[in-house]
């Protein structure tokens, strides 16, 4: 459950997966009949590669672990590149 004041102290944090990578940061916030249903987050980095340059994405909110001084989503949410290329197995190198 999210424990906040107010959905604005929300925007603008630093997300992360619950891996301890870097993601991006809060843009907003989808609501729906007054409950969170999702959230639009700025990608950063080179995540941004994984969604074909995008520049946001939208989590939905049952993918969020914990919100506190950062966002922490789950791994679940983040394609693994092979995945995003469509391929079976990883890129080994």
């Amino acid at each position: 459950m999210l424990n906040i004041k107010k959905i604005s102290e929300v925007i603008g944090k630093r997300v992360y997966t619950d891996g301890g990578d870097f993601f991006g940061e809060v843009e907003e916030v989808n609501l729906v009949n007054n409950k969170v249903e999702s959230w639009r987050i700025r990608v950063g980095g080179g995540v941004r590669n994984l969604f074909n340059g995008a520049k946001g994405v939208i989590i939905p909110h049952n993918y969020v672990k914990s919100v506190g001084d950062v966002f922490i989503i789950s791994q679940v949410a983040v394609p693994a590149q092979h995945e995003f290329l469509g391929l079976a197995e990883p890129l080994v190198g």
